[in-house]
C-alpha cells in the first residue's frame, strides 16, 4: 500500500507494519498521522494496540514478531535503538520515579546536549509552570493528586524533546472530570508542539475528544 505523507519533514508514517504473536497476525496496517494531528487506532484487548506502539518506539517485546517501515519525517526509525528514535511514549501509569522529586523526574528526560545546570533549572521550571504547577519542583510525587501526577507524566515526556507523541491509554485510570481535563490538556500540548499523536485506546470518549481519524484493529 503506497501512502502520501500528510507531511514528508514532520509526519509519523507506518508503511505495511506486521505484528504478530505466535504466527498469527494481530496487525497489519499503513497510516501517516501529519504534525498536530491525533489518529486513533481502537479495538478489544489482544489486538495488537500496545504492541503497535512498543514497535513504534523499539520496545516490543521479544515474545512478538514484527516487520515494515516506521518513517519519522524523512528518516526511517524502526532500524534504531529506542533511544534514538525520538518517540515520546505516555502510559495509563504515570511510572514517576519515587526516589526523585518533581524536578528531578523532570530533569531526567532533559537530553545530554543540555549540561549547564540554570539552564535544565529553567527548562524545569518552564515545564511546570506551563502545567499550572509552579513552585511543586521539590515535592515528593506521592504527595501530588492523581491530575497533577499525569501532568507531571506528560511534562517529562515533553522534556525528552520527542518528534512524535505515543499514547497508550493514559487516561484510563482518571476520574471522569480529570480525564476529560487532562485529555483537553495532552491534545492542546501535541496540537502546539506540530507532534503526530498515535494513541490506543478502548474509550470511544477519547476518539470523539480527539476528533481525528480512526481506525479499528481486528484479529487476523
Amino acid at each position: 500500500m503506497t501512502l502520501t505523507p500528510a507531511s514528508e519533514e514532520n509526519g509519523l508514517r507506518l508503511q505495511n507494519v506486521n505484528i504478530a504473536l505466535n504466527g498469527r497476525t494481530l496487525a497489519l496496517l499503513s497510516l501517516a498521522i501529519g504534525p498536530g494531528d491525533i489518529m486513533t487506532v481502537m479495538g478489544p484487548s489482544g489486538a495488537g494496540k500496545s504492541a503497535l506502539l512498543a514497535y513504534i518506539s523499539g520496545m516490543l517485546k521479544p515474545i512478538f514478531s514484527a516487520h515494515g517501515e516506521v518513517w519519522l519525517g524523512s528518516r526511517r526509525i524502526d532500524m534504531l535503538p529506542a533511544h534514538l528514535r525520538r518517540t515520546g511514549l505516555l502510559f495509563q501509569d504515570d511510572l514517576l520515579f519515587p526516589h526523585l522529586s518533581v524536578a528531578g523526574n523532570l530533569k531526567f528526560a532533559i537530553g545530554s546536549e543540555t549540561t549547564n545546570r540554570a539552564e535544565r533549572e529553567a527548562l524545569v521550571e518552564g515545564a511546570l509552570a506551563t502545567a499550572g504547577l509552579s513552585g511543586f519542583g521539590k515535592r515528593d510525587p506521592a504527595t501530588l493528586s492523581g491530575g497533577q501526577r499525569a501532568r507531571v507524566s506528560l511534562l517529562r515526556v515533553l522534556l525528552s524533546r520527542p518528534r512524535a507523541l505515543l499514547l497508550d491509554e493514559p487516561f484510563s485510570k482518571l476520574d471522569p472530570e480529570l480525564r476529560s481535563q487532562f485529555r483537553e490538556y495532552v491534545f492542546n500540548e501535541a496540537r502546539l508542539r506540530l507532534l503526530p499523536v498515535l494513541m490506543v485506546t478502548h474509550d470511544a470518549a477519547d476518539r470523539d475528544a480527539a476528533g481525528g481519524r480512526a481506525i479499528m484493529l481486528k484479529s487476523f
